[in-house]
């Protein structure tokens, strides 16, 4: 029997809309077949099986779970080193901006980097007024419309 969380080479015996049929060999000479869900098959959607694999290909799988049936459910996206995981975002579009003076309501202010911690902690301070302030005059108006309705 397969172990659960191991790593195995098998062999794609079928194809479906919503995944893929893969058999492992094993010690005992029997080989075992599970099925691989199309959302395990890659790191990025897959809306056509086909895309990604073919009858006969050679895979490597984990196996996720056996169920009581007997059932073996498999990942090939899991079986991948770390480093293949995670899909790389190319964006060739987009261009780097440096950034500049941050906007405040009209007023320009230094960035982070180029201000002290005084002056840092005093900016802190104004913005947590005003939204505490903001909070307040909100949380005031609901209890006088709740007052108006009774």
């Amino acid at each position: 029997m397969l172990e659960m969380g191991k790593v195995y080479e098998g062999k794609v015996k079928g194809i479906t809309n919503y995944g893929a049929f893969v058999e492992v060999p094993q010690e005992e000479g029997n080989p075992v077949t599970g099925m691989v869900h199309i959302s395990e098959v890659a790191n990025v959607f897959v809306n056509d099986i086909h895309d990604f694999l073919t009858e006969g290909q050679e895979v490597k799988v984990i196996v996720l779970q056996v169920n009581e049936q007997g059932k073996i459910a498999m990942s090939i996206r899991k079986a991948m080193p770390k480093e293949e995981r995670r899909p790389q975002k190319n964006y060739p579009n987009r261009q780097k901006r440096e950034r500049g003076a941050v906007w405040n309501g009209g007023k320009t202010q230094k960035q982070d980097s180029e201000m002290s911690f005084e002056d840092m902690m005093n900016r802190f301070k104004q913005n947590s007024e005003e939204r505490i302030s903001d909070i307040k005059r909100n949380t005031d108006r609901k209890n006088r419309s709740r007052r108006r309705a009774k």
